[in-house]
Formats: C-alpha cells, sequence, structure tokens
C-alpha cells in the first residue's frame, strides 16, 4: 500500500515531509493578518481543518484550545487554518474561547500548497476537500512533523506525545 498514491482515501502526492522547507505565507485571520515567517524561532503547529462550527472542527479547535498553555510553555504556537472568511473565523473564536490565530484561506492557496487540500474519500465518495491535516514547522522554519488525514477526537493528545509531549 506504501507504494498506492492514496492511503486512507486521501492522494499521497506532494505532501510535506520532515526536513522540507515549510512553505512561507502571508494570509488574513479573524484580527488582521498572520505570516509565518514572523514566528521564526519557534515550533509552530499548523493544523487545517474543513470548516468552522462543524462538529469535528469544533472538537479539534476546543481541544488545541484545552492544551495551548501547556503547549505554548513548550515553546509551540498554534495556528488553524481553513477556508472559513474571517468574519465566520471571528464567530468561531467568539463561540468557541479560542485564543490561537485562525487564518481565512478563501482561495485554498495555502491549503494546496501544505497539500492539505484535494480528493478524500467522504462518506464513501471521493470528494476535493480540505484534508484534515497538521504540519509542525521547526525554529528554523523546516517541517518537523507533518501528518494527513488525522482524526479530529484525540489529534491533540496524539501529537503531543509525537513531538515529546505528556499526553495531558
Amino acid at each position: 500500500m506504501e507504494n498506492s498514491p492514496r492511503y486512507r482515501g486521501v492522494m499521497t502526492e506532494n505532501r510535506l515531509a520532515q526536513g522540507d522547507t515549510a512553505p512561507d505565507f502571508t494570509a488574513a485571520t479573524d484580527t488582521g493578518t498572520f505570516t509565518l515567517s514572523d514566528l521564526r524561532g519557534k515550533h509552530v503547529i499548523l493544523y487545517f481543518y474543513p470548516a468552522a462550527m462543524t462538529p469535528g472542527c469544533t472538537t479539534q479547535a476546543c481541544d488545541f484550545r484545552d492544551s495551548l498553555d501547556a503547549l505554548n510553555a513548550a515553546g509551540y504556537e498554534v495556528v488553524g487554518i481553513s477556508k472559513d472568511s474571517p468574519e465566520k473565523l471571528a464567530q468561531f473564536r467568539e463561540q468557541e474561547g479560542l485564543t490561537f490565530t485562525l487564518v481565512s484561506d478563501e482561495d485554498r492557496a495555502i491549503q494546496e500548497t501544505y497539500a492539505a487540500w484535494g480528493t478524500k474519500k467522504l462518506y464513501g465518495k471521493e470528494v476535493e476537500g480540505s484534508i484534515r491535516s497538521t504540519v509542525v514547522v521547526d525554529p528554523e522554519g523546516t517541517v518537523e512533523l507533518a501528518q494527513y488525514n488525522v482524526k479530529a477526537t484525540g489529534h491533540v493528545a496524539k501529537l503531543r506525545r509525537d513531538v515529546g509531549l505528556d499526553a495531558a
């Protein structure tokens, strides 16, 4: 299966891998703009999710929110990225008490660059859409970890284990 262009229903071509340079980007947020390279010197968790205020995405965002103090204390910044408008992201932030950066990628350019947009299986059908993914960028701007087709529930605990933090 490793030689197949598909793994668990998601296209694998053009995915980022450990050691790749993380593509820099600047994009709108619900509070202004965000530029990845502004966070050089810190670990950055970029997590891509399909849509604000949906059950799975809310679960995942709240897991990041609830782990944010521990992640920040360990030197990690969290950035959520979706195709939602800045206005919808502001509603999501308000509704769920989110305190990390939410990036609007309405034209999907960031998701496409990070291979977090593409063909996936949804209820047994192939569709184009956001692929729930997480890319951890090290302080020098290099991909430390790239995970694709992650589950919304339990992902933050698994991510914490994968980067060597306790799964509190």
